[in-house]
């Protein structure tokens, strides 16, 4: 197994400084965008004097095979005010299926088709949006085996009204 035992959790809203980005969908378009987002990202966040959690969180609209439609950004102690590209946002109160990946990012697709496949053997369904959240990265160790990803899909539910 890739990914650690997935669990079900309810998390409470959260403030956030994001900035959203369209990309083609490669490795090489995401390392590009990445890094100076985050620099701006942190930059703001300085300029505003506002506290931000150490690692940055991505959180994919819906995943499609030619673009990646994203946001990544910080979860903050303050509202950020605009500025640039980056945006005021929450990372919303919800129910979501959760499992942590430990290692480097390029199994990232693998550890997704393995917890897709445990939600739907649980019984649950999960919205078109995707979160992660970078907990333990290169900004912390250079030995990938080290890195930790929590992945986060919004759970939905099936009544029909």
């Amino acid at each position: 197994m890739t990914i650690k035992t997935p669990e079900i959790l309810e998390l409470e809203a959260r403030k956030t400084a994001v900035i959203r980005l369209r990309i083609p969908r490669s490795e090489k378009e995401m390392g590009k965008v990445f890094g100076p987002a985050v620099g701006e990202l942190v930059a703001t966040l300085a300029a505003q004097k506002i506290s931000h959690a150490e690692s940055v969180f991505a959180h994919h609209f819906k995943i499609t095979p030619d673009h990646f439609d994203f946001e990544i950004g910080f979860t903050t102690d303050a509202v950020v005010k605009p500025m640039g590209r980056v945006e005021p946002s929450q990372w919303p109160k919800m129910k979501v299926a959760h499992a942590v990946l430990s290692g480097a990012y390029e199994q990232l697709p693998g550890a997704w088709s393995e917890f897709d496949s445990w939600i739907k053997a649980s019984g649950q369904h999960a919205a078109e949006d995707l979160w992660e959240y970078y907990s333990i990265g290169p900004h912390m160790s250079a030995h990938a085996e080290q890195w930790r990803t929590s992945l986060y899909r919004p759970l939905v539910s099936d009544i029909k009204w």
